[in-house]
């Protein structure tokens, strides 16, 4: 195999322009959900009941921690990573494992729902990590070019 390319810490503006990226694939994926909670229910899908926003939700969310889980695990990176030669591995500079990758997206959800704050944190960390970085023991990496 290559030698990896050097690389150096991913300043927080381009994770967030990967992640804005990310969205055009998650949206995809969030109209796939749908359509499973349509084959679920036969079709007759009640979003305006609770059971009906829990079963799309409940897709939703699974299909998005696929989307991540699988592109950490597998290559270090998501299709906007990819865009912004950002890769992520864990602190030794390996590849990430499907639990620690899963434990990423979790706490990544908590950093959402605390108003960004675990992503804000990168900007006071020496290193430029996130709340989500921290507790999978992960690094976002910008590559260089060769």
């Amino acid at each position: 195999m290559n030698e990896p390319a050097p690389a150096t810490p991913a300043p927080l503006r381009l994770r967030l322009a990967a992640a804005a990226y990310d969205l055009l694939p998650l949206i995809g994926l969030w109209f796939v959900a749908a359509v499973l909670a349509l084959a679920v229910t036969g079709g007759k899908l009640d979003t305006h009941t609770p059971a009906g926003k829990l079963l799309v939700r409940g897709f939703v969310l699974a299909l998005s921690a696929a989307y991540f889980v699988v592109s950490w695990s597998r290559g270090g990176q998501t299709l906007g990573m990819r865009a912004w030669r950002l890769r992520l591995v864990d602190t030794d500079g390996q590849r990430v494992r499907g639990s620690r990758s899963g434990l990423r997206f979790i706490v990544a959800l908590v950093s959402l729902a605390a108003f960004g704050a675990g992503f804000w944190w990168a900007l006071v960390d020496a290193q430029g990590r996130t709340w989500h970085d921290l507790a999978a023991r992960t690094r976002v990496l910008r590559l260089q070019e060769t």
